[in-house]
């Protein structure tokens, strides 16, 4: 497991001095997806200190200190020399506004699903930071003692989707029963609260009230709005989850499970990353990407002289 990462800002000398040092460090965090960030996204992502969104925008308009770190374009802000990526962000925007109908529409078909309880958008299409053939990450939460045989019908939507030149990632399943996830650092802390939930339920608050330990990472985000109505389940998929719920489905859920883990350990093996297996978690972030943005934020706060740990 990859080592939570902290911002400890080791003796101010004033809380000016610490909200400097919080604001540069979220605009070197967004500078590692080529982000430039709103001054209501730097205050809603801000890093390790809880601070009002008027003391924000006040440091970024008028510290000169600051300033001479980072630099606004188009009201947004980047590092000094990073002018390019509000052209970045403009062309990810406009990428992204051509996702969201796909990951809508695809979305409300998998929260009517037997066992879906809640469908999510993280990564970059959650950021409005997608390229134009990005994959849509989606996170979904189960029906506990169902997680499995859950992911293997949504895996049905994903290759329809793929059949339509859309390539749908579900790479992280959580049971409802075990809402609270084990992996606490400062990428997850991100992804938690850059979901975007497709429908409105209870579920969604309950996961992220689960989760209020990303608030020592990221103290001023709070709970995104909902993007849609909920969903109603068909009339079938009531009836196939009432069937399949009974205990003697259980061995077949058992099966499904040794069945994908066996597969996923071999590509973990092949491709390294980040990853949980068990009856109440299916995580795969494969190839590292976590780690390698946690590594290079470490790298990134060094070079301007930052220490975290």
């Amino acid at each position: 497991m990859i080592e939570p990462v902290r911002l400890r800002i080791e003796a101010p000398a004033s809380s000016g001095e610490a909200l400097r040092r919080s604001i540069l460090a979220t605009v070197i965090y967004a500078d590692l997806f080529d982000h430039a960030l709103t001054r209501e996204e730097v205050h809603r992502y801000l890093i390790g200190r809880a601070a009002s969104a008027a003391a924000v925008a006040a440091m970024l308009d008028n510290d000169a200190e600051l300033r001479g770190r980072i630099a606004p374009t188009e009201d947004r802000f980047h590092l000094k020399g990073r002018i390019q990526l509000a052209n970045i962000r403009r062309q990810r925007l406009a990428a992204s506004a051509g996702l969201w109908p796909v990951a809508k529409r695809y979305g409300a078909q998998i929260a009517r699903l037997p066992f879906v309880r809640l469908v999510g958008v993280t990564g970059a299409l959650a950021m409005d930071n997608a390229r134009q053939h990005d994959d849509i990450d989606l996170f979904i939460l189960a029906q506990p003692g169902r997680l499995w045989l859950c992911r293997l019908l949504v895996l049905g939507v994903v290759k329809l989707a793929a059949r339509q030149g859309y390539v749908l990632c579900p790479n992280f399943f959580l049971s409802t029963d075990h809402l609270r996830l084990s992996e606490r650092n400062l990428f997850t802390a991100h992804e938690v609260v850059q979901m975007v939930p497709l429908e409105r339920n209870p579920w969604y608050g309950a996961f992220i009230e689960a989760n209020g330990w990303v608030t020592d990472f990221l103290p001023n985000a709070s709970a995104r709005e909902t993007a849609g109505p909920g969903s109603t389940k068909w009339l079938a998929a009531r009836l196939a989850a009432g069937l399949l719920s009974a205990r003697v489905f259980d061995p077949v859920e058992r099966w499904e499970m040794r069945r994908k883990v066996r597969r996923l350990r071999r590509r973990l093996e092949r491709e390294g990353g980040s990853v949980a297996f068990s009856e109440h978690e299916c995580r795969g972030h494969f190839a590292a990407h976590d780690a390698r943005i946690l590594g290079g934020y470490r790298r990134r706060m060094a070079e301007y002289g930052q220490r975290i740990r």
